[in-house]
């Protein structure tokens, strides 16, 4: 079974799929990817220098990401101009994991884990989509506790993305993250006992 896992910052989908990957699900983490993507010598990190300069580069030719962020989060076309270079080579390399990991191991649950998926246009692919839900309020209080945010910076965070009630109303499976983490665990098992997969 092939799904998609998404949230919004700060819901705690990480969690939610470190979880699922330790009850046997396969993970393909699309930030992983992305930063694979961004290594030096693979040609969207090359076609990313030629787009934003030499100054997104540290010193060893990595990728200086906080000065990449400083560009494309306050600059919605700049933004636009990076997805058209990341998102093609992230999703190809999305969908040939998981098509291998579905024809190696078919008894078992794949987790595509995609921050931006309904961003993206990305549900389609999938069997069904689960949603890490938290109300907007704790994904503020959240991130300006872990990240030493202020409110307005945790809100121009949350804004960037796709609305959490949306994400919800959207949902094939809603794993709610706003009580106790072993609450969310409960929530899990008895997916994966649904789907006959524990």
């Amino acid at each position: 079974m092939n799904i998609g896992l998404t949230g919004g910052i700060a819901t705690g989908k990480s969690s939610v799929s470190a979880f699922l990957a330790s009850k046997g699900a396969l993970l393909i983490d699309a930030d992983v990817i992305a930063r694979e993507v961004m290594l030096p010598g693979h040609p969207v990190l090359a076609a990313a220098v030629q787009r934003f300069g030499q100054a997104i580069l540290n010193e060893d030719g990595t990728l200086d990401r906080k000065k990449l962020g400083s560009i494309v989060f306050q600059n919605p076309e700049e933004r636009k101009a990076l997805e058209a270079l990341t998102h093609p080579a992230i999703r190809k390399e999305m969908r040939e994991r998981a098509a291998l990991y579905e024809l190696e191991h078919p008894d078992k649950l794949v987790v595509s884990d995609i921050p931006l998926l309904y961003e993206s246009g990305l549900e389609d692919g999938f069997e069904e989509v689960m949603v890490v839900y938290v109300p907007r309020s704790v994904q503020r209080e959240r991130l300006m506790s872990r990240d030493g945010m202020t409110a307005d910076q945790a809100d121009g965070r949350i804004d960037v993305q796709m609305d959490i009630e949306e994400k919800k109303q959207r949902a094939d499976v809603i794993i709610d993250n706003s009580g106790l983490w072993s609450e969310t665990e409960q929530q899990i098992i008895s997916f994966l006992h649904r789907k006959g997969l524990l």
